[in-house]
């Protein structure tokens, strides 16, 4: 049988190509040489490289493709003002590193020394945005239901490691004899309340929340009901970023004062589902949808470029 369009675009040697031209226009447009936006550019690059190390060290797609890291890309430019934030570039980086360390102690819980890097990258992350430190306990819920790689060694492991990036900085915050960051920075973590209502949100930001929560649970489900199709530990792999993007997504709709970083956090997250569904089905109506899904995608990064410029409202009246 004839591939059809989203296959061949899907299996496409210049797809990835053609992807990141495009990303590095939206780039250009939001300022990346006026606005010196270089240490977010290099953040960016290092996470799609990853993502295709990610993707191909743990066979996220059955066939040869690089639509998980292309699909990230498409997702991340749907919101180009976020791709200005040092931070949420930090926080995402950390996430798929961290991924890619979790994703090793598959069935090992004597893996210590990698789930040790894995939160100590997640620690570090949380040094520049605290409530990182939120994803821990589901992560660890994963790891037991998941990975099955929880046990008292790795236990302990995750907890030294969320914790030594904090004691290197006590170390120079004792040094420079200012100790007040200490009560400062987790002060958040007790006010867990909501300052902005969802309608906050710009018409841009909650078309693209929209579009990646509906696209999620697209990759959801179709997942699922072929996951017989993937080997077990694929299957496992896919549940935990299932359960991750999940718990991102309803997070945004809970408390929109997060969304530039978690925003960039949940496409990590939801980029493997999405790119399952948009490579590995090959029906007519799922080409229908992924030319839909990648005229949707465009038309919203345009939007999201040229909303500022012209005279249209950008918020919800």
């Amino acid at each position: 049988m004839a591939k059809r369009l989203q296959n061949r675009i899907a299996e496409g040697g210049l797809t990835l190509p053609v992807v990141i031209v495009t990303g590095i226009i939206v780039w250009l447009f939001i300022g990346l040489t006026t606005k010196s936006l270089w240490p977010q550019l290099a953040c960016f690059i290092v996470s799609v490289y990853l993502l295709i190390e990610l993707s191909n060290a743990n066979v996220l797609l059955r066939v040869r493709s690089r639509m998980v890291s292309a699909t990230f890309i498409m997702l991340s430019c749907t919101v180009p003002d976020l791709l200005g934030s040092l931070t949420g570039s930090i926080v995402q980086l950390c996430f798929i590193c961290s991924l890619l360390m979790l994703f090793t102690t598959y069935q090992d819980n004597q893996a210590a020394g990698r789930t040790f890097y894995a939160f100590a990258l997640l620690g570090i992350a949380s040094m520049l945005w605290v409530y990182t430190l939120m994803f821990i306990p589901l992560l660890w819920v994963l790891m037991a239901t998941q990975l099955q790689s929880l046990s008292w060694r790795t236990l302990a492991a995750a907890l030294i490691g969320m914790v030594a990036p904090y004691w290197i900085a006590l170390l120079y915050l004792i040094y420079v004899q200012d100790l007040s960051f200490i009560a400062t920075h987790f002060q958040p973590l007790g006010q867990w309340t909501n300052d902005t209502s969802y309608a906050s949100l710009t018409i841009g930001q909650t078309a693209a929340h929209v579009f990646l929560t509906v696209l999620t649970i697209t990759g959801i489900i179709h997942f699922w009901r072929n996951s017989f199709k993937d080997k077990i530990r694929t299957r496992q792999i896919y549940g935990l970023l299932t359960a991750m993007a999940l718990f991102t997504l309803l997070w945004i709709a809970i408390q929109p004062q997060h969304y530039t970083v978690l925003m960039r956090t949940a496409v990590v997250f939801s980029s493997p589902l999405i790119a399952h569904y948009l490579t590995l089905t090959h029906t007519r109506w799922t080409n229908i949808s992924f030319i839909v899904i990648v005229v949707t995608a465009i038309l919203l990064t345009a939007y999201n470029l040229l909303s500022p410029l012209l005279p249209w409202p950008t918020h919800f009246q």
